[in-house]
């Protein structure tokens, strides 16, 4: 067995680092040794690195400053996989409580006596969680918590590698990284000066779903620096993703972030003519105002689970004085009938929230807090008010729905709980766009009554709302064919298509048109 001095150098020419001088020193490591960066959104410093094999044996090491770590495998067998966790938090999957950065990878071969390269990422982390769904776990983290490669073959941790190589080629094509077309995210040297595979790791926002039944995270998912989703279907475009980020890092910008769920996302091209208000908010403002509208906005969260999965994470991170965070909940979290078949138990654990009751006074079941609505509202609000931002609340956007709850006309106010609804599981019920009000009144928040707005609109437009919500036909958009609602048939109630987005969009503007408190804000309004 070789035995050899593991140095700044070595470490620098495995790696190909251009920034080297930190890079792990002093430790007389022997044989067989893995090094690698751990990245996210930048190099994830100070990360737990972890090793496992089939035999669940493990081996640990820390990252330094620059996301590096340098550890000996010997008597570990390949394949290997390798995970890594920020410091400070080690939840990697319970949506009561904020996520940590928690991603993995996969190493089909290892060279032994030698140095061999690993690197975890969000490109590996989706490989992994590929290979992981192969063997029926609902996502990566469930093979991570595993602890254990058996059953993985080889071949099929390369096939999912490569699978997911198309969707960011012609990127590191742009980018200048040398043999693109075998690039891999785990052994391709990568470098610490956002250049090369770096510059296309940067402008990538990793993101872990969630399994509505169990409650458990689920595949890996990867948008863009503007939220736009990455796939085979629709590959990373380099440049566009490097002007959102260098837009949303820019102090001369004013940023607005959107805190929302499936009636303000960002939607795959796959799901057109579906789109969320907020993927056309930024049509609104004038093109010299300088705006940046961050919409991390995502499909089936709460208020709450929102939060504690590390979406407004994501966006915070770039949040200023003088920003704006948008507070648009209402829908999802009414997901609070605990006797509901299949996912009732799961919804009430992590996304259910209770509104207020009709004398305003908050509910929760006793020692959680967090499970009241406006209790989770001003969480945002504290975050935001924290870094000098200026938080605006609005109310949800209507479903089409008439007095019996059903489709129909004339529609009326829907976001709200009652006894004995569903299956009887409501441990407290109310109003939630008057929990809405009552947030926004006991912390002087500017109000956009937007269920308000959208109930107006539905009932002017009863002969053709069907061009507004999502009513696909399934000949001109295939992915319908399949889809038991959202078409022509079935509609929607509930989600847009572009023309509704949009006049949703323009009545949010309107609001803050109407608003004294955002006049700053009304004045960069087209």
């Amino acid at each position: 067995m070789t035995t050899f001095r593991l140095t700044a150098t070595s470490v620098c020419v495995a790696l190909a680092l251009a920034a080297c001088s930190s890079a792990p020193t002093g430790s007389q490591l022997s044989g067989t040794v893995l090094t690698g960066v751990a990245a996210y959104e930048g190099p994830l410093a100070g990360a737990t690195i972890t090793v496992a094999d089939a035999k669940g044996l493990k081996k640990t090491a820390k990252a330094d400053a620059q996301g590096r770590y340098a550890l000996e495998v010997n008597g570990l067998t390949a394949p290997l996989m390798i995970t890594a966790v920020e410091p400070g938090n080690t939840n990697c999957g319970d949506s009561t409580k904020l996520w940590a950065k928690c991603i993995g990878a996969l190493l089909a071969d290892v060279k032994p006596d030698q140095q061999n390269i690993a690197n975890v990422n969000a490109l590996s982390d989706r490989a992994l969680g590929s290979v992981a769904q192969t063997l029926k776990y609902k996502g990566p983290q469930g093979l991570m918590d595993a602890g254990t490669t058996a059953g993985i073959d080889a071949a099929v941790i390369r096939s999912k590698t490569d699978g997911g190589r198309k969707a960011v080629l012609q990127a590191l094509k742009d980018a200048g990284v040398k043999d693109a077309d075998n690039f891999d995210p785990v052994t391709t040297p990568m470098q610490a000066d956002g250049q090369g595979v770096d510059a296309v790791l940067r402008v990538l926002v990793h993101s872990r779903g969630y399994d509505n039944d169990s409650g458990v995270p689920g595949g890996t998912s990867i948008l863009d620096a503007d939220y736009y989703y990455v796939g085979s279907d629709e590959p990373l475009n380099l440049a566009r993703a490097q002007a959102a980020l260098a837009k949303a890092k820019d102090p001369a910008y004013t940023r607005i972030l959107i805190v929302g769920d499936s009636t303000a996302s960002t939607y795959e091209l796959e799901r057109l003519p579906r789109m969320g208000w907020g993927q056309v908010f930024e049509d609104q403002f004038k093109p010299d105002a300088k705006i940046k509208v961050l919409n991390n906005a995502k499909s089936g969260r709460s208020s709450r689970n929102f939060y504690n999965q590390a979406y407004f994470r994501q966006m915070a991170q770039y949040l200023r004085a003088g920003d704006y965070v948008i507070i648009n909940h209402g829908h999802n979290d009414q997901n609070c009938d605990e006797k509901k078949p299949t996912r009732g138990a799961a919804d009430t654990r992590n996304m259910c929230t209770y509104p207020n009751d009709a004398q305003g006074n908050k509910q929760f079941p006793a020692g959680k807090p967090e499970m009241s609505f406006q209790n989770s509202l001003e969480v945002y609000v504290k975050e935001a008010r924290a870094k000098g931002a200026i938080p605006i609340i609005m109310t949800p956007t209507t479903r089409v729905w008439n007095k019996d709850r059903k489709e129909g006309f004339p529609v009326v106010p829907n976001h709200f709980t009652f006894a004995g609804q569903g299956s009887g599981g409501y441990a407290f019920v109310g109003d939630y766009s008057q929990t809405i009000k009552d947030t926004a009144k006991a912390n002087q928040l500017p109000l956009i009554d937007l269920e308000a707005k959208t109930i107006a609109f539905a009932n002017a437009h009863q002969a053709d709302w069907k061009n507004y919500w999502l009513a696909a036909d399934p000949a001109k958009w295939p992915y319908y064919a399949t889809q038991s609602s959202g078409t022509q048939a079935k509609p929607d109630t509930t989600h847009f298509q572009e023309a509704g987005a949009r006049a949703v969009a323009a009545m949010v503007a309107q609001g803050i048109k109407e608003t004294p408190e955002l006049k700053a804000l009304a004045a960069k309004l087209k």
